[in-house]
Formats: C-alpha cells, structure tokens, sequence
C-alpha cells in the first residue's frame, strides 16, 4: 500500500495574543491557507499586541520550551517538521532554548525581532544570541534597524544597504537575505525591501524594490512579511527543483531576478499591499463610523484603544489577496 505524501509542514515558535493578529495568531493562519500544516509554541501569551500599551498575560519559560520540544521528540514528532519559521523571542534565555531547537531542523526562516526606528523592545541581552544563530539560518528578514544591528553597517542610503547585505552574507554565510522597510531621508512616501540569494562562492545576488508607504500602523505585519515569505520562496524553490537542495539554494548560473526568492517576493509585496489596503479600508470605516463618539472622548488613553483596535489587520477579510494577490512588485538590480 503506498504511503500518501505527507503535508509540508512548518514548526512556528513566535509570540501569540488573545486578540488581533501578531505572532503566531498571523503565521498559522496565513501558513495554513497557503497549504502548509503549522505547528506552533508560543513564546509568550498576552491579551493583546503591545500596541495598545497595556496587556496582561505571561512569557514563556526557556525551561518549558525546552521541554515541549523533548515531549515532541519523545513521540518522533519532531522529525515532521520540514521549516522553522521564529518570530518574537523576548529574551536571552528563551532565545537560546530557540536556537537549539532551529539547529534540528532542516529549513529555518529567522525573524531576528528586536527592534524598530531605533528602538530595542527586547532585552539588549538577545542582540548577541541572535549573532550566535545566523550562520544556523537558511533566511533571515531582518528590518533596517535590525540588519544594522546584526551587519555592523549604518544603513542610510542604498550603497550601505548593499553593504549590509554583503557583510551579512560574508560574516555568516547566510544563504537567503531579506531586508525590509527601508526608509531613507530623501525617500518620500516609498520604502525599500532589498534581497540577495548567494552563490556557492558567497557571492550576493541583489536586488531591491520601492515599496509605497500605506499610512497608519498596524502591527503584525512583520509577521504576516514572515509568513508569506517563507510559503512563497517554499512554493517557488519547489517549481525549480531545489527543496532537495540545502538551503534550497539555486544554482549559480541564476542572475538574481532569476533566484526563487526574487520570484518569491513579487507575489509576497503584492499580498502585503492589498492586505493593508483593506485593513486601512475597514480602520477608515469604523472611525467613521465612530466620528461622533470619537470627537466627544476626553480620555487620550481610550481614544488611543478605539483607534488600535480599528487598525487590526484584516487576515480573514483578505484571503484572496493573500492566495492570489493581482498586484506584483517588480524588482531592479542592486548596483552597488
């Protein structure tokens, strides 16, 4: 009798919340409509995302990932696992417990979440354990601070994007790199997301495409990048007959807008795009719907509240745009 062919399937450990979608809220449901199973540990249990500045809730001890991933091992479980994708990790301890476990499986997709726009919200304490895990990472999708962080390189125009790329590459042998929400002083209303699968001799393969600025702030969209990022290179490395390959690497000859990844991230920018279009639709909807209630709260905290809570992505809502997304995002080569 033959053995029916198992479903990829992704082991997510990142953070998960009552209500909303951050973390683990977002991965296993953009993961599970593009047809991989999830499996998830929750690093740590909140109400709500950090966004509307209070919650309640708990952190996940190193100790219990560590022995949720033992109890996994000790049913042959945890060798189902195809992919690793990361996502937040509040601190040291728990990180390392983390990169243990993303040293057993095949394919890790590593969300170094730490920061933004400057700002460290983690323990300054996990900036060094995420330098110890990158030459373990198959794909990383750092931001602009974080890739800073992580290169050594201040990155502030697209020559020192390149740079970072390069040195990220060269100091840890990473295959795949993603950089995202780039941002320079003279960029207006645009972002940049800049790429590179390297080649076997660690040459970069870059390439880079302008982004346009949704206005608001939604959380979770790391997340959702994270998630799509990993279905859609997985898809397009499958149609080029490399997920037999380490890393899924292409092969040399391949320019790069020619590499999976390239491929990958047109129809990922595409499906961020009109996702937050829609969420943008509906927080502009219900505020305006609450214009009159809004106009008469005296109370900036709530004010605040009613505003976050209208801004949640809208996942559910949007599940053709994130299976068949009309819009595409082409990249350019990146010079430097």
């Amino acid at each position: 009798m033959m053995i029916p062919q198992e479903t990829p399937k992704v082991f997510a450990i990142a953070s998960q919340v009552v209500s909303g979608y951050v973390g683990n809220s977002t991965t296993t449901f953009v993961l599970q409509l593009l047809g991989l199973e999830t499996a998830t540990l929750n690093t740590v249990q909140f109400s709500n995302h950090s966004g509307y500045r209070q919650k309640t809730g708990e952190k996940t001890s190193p100790q219990l990932i560590t022995e949720l991933w033992e109890g996994l091992k000790m049913n042959g479980l945890h060798g189902k696992f195809d992919m690793m994708l990361t996502g937040y990790v509040p601190g040291p301890e728990e990180l390392e417990a983390v990169g243990k476990i993303a040293k057993e499986i095949k394919e890790t997709l590593l969300d170094p979440v730490m920061g933004d726009q400057g700002r460290l919200y983690v323990s300054e304490g996990v900036v060094p354990v995420y330098k110890s895990l990158l030459s373990h990472a198959d794909l990383i999708v750092p931001n602009q601070f974080e890739a800073e962080l992580l290169s050594g390189v201040k990155v502030d125009s697209l020559e020192t994007l390149s740079q970072a790329i390069d040195a990220l590459h060269t100091n840890y042998k990473i295959p795949h790199i993603i950089i995202t929400s780039v941002t320079f002083s003279n960029g207006g209303q645009k972002m940049v997301c800049a790429g590179s699968s390297m080649t076997s001799s660690g040459a970069s393969r870059k390439w880079i495409v302008d982004v346009p600025i949704i206005d608001g702030f939604f959380s979770g969209t790391g997340d959702l990048f994270a998630a799509l990022t990993l279905a859609r290179l997985r898809e397009q490395s499958d149609a080029s007959g490399l997920l037999c390959n380490k890393s899924w690497k292409p092969a040399d000859d391949l320019s790069a807008l020619e590499t999976p990844l390239a491929k990958a991230i047109e129809v990922v920018l595409g499906s961020m795009h009109e996702v937050l279009l829609k969420t943008r639709a509906a927080r502009d909807s219900i505020l305006e719907a609450k214009k009159d209630l809004l106009a008469n709260e005296t109370d900036p905290k709530k004010l605040h509240i009613m505003k976050t809570a209208a801004s949640e992505l809208r996942l559910v809502q949007s599940q053709k745009e994130l299976l068949t997304p009309s819009s595409r995002y082409k990249q350019t080569i990146l010079e430097f």
